[in-house]
């Protein structure tokens, strides 16, 4: 199998306008990738080969003419299939919405077509972005491109293995628990989930309307917050010089997010909080008292959200969806009111808490993911001796952000024994 040597966006871009490469040979190297390894791996749903192609001569065009739309232009990049583009079926990888097709593009296709990327495909996902392995799809599961035994994480499972399998330089994704997130830990990349509201979520099929975000996953810092620009409609913003590490502030919170860790990933971790000292950074410990609640909050509000959007498609097309799937969407029919007004309460008392973290510090550091990325078809994983379930242990750590809506970025930060990338955000 290839692993990705594909050029960064970054390199990509130098390499186009030292005229020594083109977009259409960038865009060919992808889908030739695609081609090669997607029946294996199962990363996207559909291919547009024809019109990456166009868009990838008609880039080269406009760079030779002079007429430069700046860090992105010509970059071949990969969407996930919760995102409506013009013409082509959003299935948000479900047998519910068979006969789906998108009248018009969401403002952050808009966006993208504007900076000039080259859309190769649609990615596979966890059905309706609501599950962690990308396992529940009507396409079949999406596998890990380090090992195809594994889940590459989700729900943006597709959109993280088509970076590491050289199919796409960068892929947009969606998180409302941790789906940029998660999957970019398990497959070993980088993945932002922006500030709540940043990034337009029109055009995208909701999960929680609440919760929902809309953001990159990339090879690189300098590549998402390329892409992150461009997915605001500031496709001319170039990636700022990196921040020095000597004098940053920053704050683990060690209970509840490093008290279930597997043994691996806390060495890594530790490794790298231990190179961030060396570097001159500080690190304190501090406490999000309520950290507890994250998940009771989250629940009883993504729960509730998810369930109203489905509600005429649970009653008419029931057997459409995966079982697991179907579960989870009516459990969200049970949600109390007086949870869902508790949870909104509650979801305030945290987002203060981290504000007052953050008003003391530069930026919280925790793991992204407590394991390394799990066999598909397991529900449960041993961490540390003891048996926790797959679904909540992925999702342990990056939900917080979900619920506060303050922006997290998931960073590789060195490999387990199973040649397994941890990864911490920041």
């Amino acid at each position: 199998m290839h692993m990705n040597t594909a050029l960064t966006i970054e390199e990509f871009g130098r390499k186009l306008r030292a005229r020594e490469i083109t977009s259409e040979q960038m865009t060919e190297q992808c889908l030739q990738r695609i081609e090669a390894d997607n029946a294996r791996l199962n990363t996207f749903i559909l291919v547009l080969a024809d019109q990456a192609r166009r868009q990838a001569r008609e880039a080269d065009r406009e760079i030779v003419s002079g007429h430069d739309r700046g860090p992105l232009h010509g970059a071949p990049i990969s969407i996930k299939d919760l995102i409506d583009i013009r013409g082509v079926p959003t299935t948000a990888a479900s047998r519910v919405r068979e006969g789906h097709i998108a009248e018009r593009d969401a403002p952050s296709i808009t966006h993208l077509r504007q900076a000039g990327a080259v859309v190769v495909g649609k990615t596979n996902l966890h059905e309706f972005a609501f599950g962690t392995t990308s396992e529940d799809s009507a396409f079949g599961p999406v596998r890990n491109p380090h090992d195809p035994s594994r889940s590459p994480g989700g729900s943006s499972g597709g959109s993280a293995a088509s970076i590491v399998a050289g199919m796409a330089l960068a892929s947009v994704g969606t998180d409302t628990g941790g789906s940029i997130r998660i999957p970019a830990a398990a497959c070993g990349t980088v993945g932002l989930k922006p500030s709540h509201g940043e990034v337009s979520i029109d055009g995208v099929v909701p999960m929680s309307r609440t919760f929902d975000h809309v953001g990159p996953l990339a090879q690189t810092v300098a590549d998402a917050c390329l892409v992150y620009h461009a997915l605001l409609g500031d496709s001319g913003a170039i990636a700022p010089a990196p921040m020095p590490v000597s004098g940053l502030r920053l704050a683990v919170p060690r209970k509840y997010f490093c008290d279930i860790l597997d043994d691996e990933v806390r060495a890594q971790f530790d490794a790298s909080l231990e190179r961030l000292r060396e570097a001159g950074a500080r690190v304190d410990d501090i406490e999000i008292h309520h950290a507890a609640d994250i998940v009771p909050v989250y629940v009883h509000i993504s729960f509730a959200d998810a369930a109203t959007y489905h509600a005429a498609t649970l009653e008419t097309m029931a057997e459409r969806y995966t079982e697991p799937v179907r579960l989870r969407l009516e459990a969200g029919r049970y949600v109390q009111a007086e949870d869902y007004v508790r949870a909104l309460a509650g979801r305030e008392v945290l987002r203060r808490e981290v504000d007052a973290a953050l008003a003391q510090h530069d930026a919280l550091v925790l793991p992204t993911m407590p394991i390394a990325a799990p066999l598909i078809g397991a529900n449960t994983v041993m961490v540390s001796g003891s048996e926790q379930p797959v679904r909540n242990m992925m999702l342990r750590l990056t939900q917080l952000f979900n619920v506060t809506g303050h922006p997290a970025l998931a960073v590789p930060c060195g490999s387990t024994s199973v040649e397994y990338p941890a990864a911490a955000p920041a």
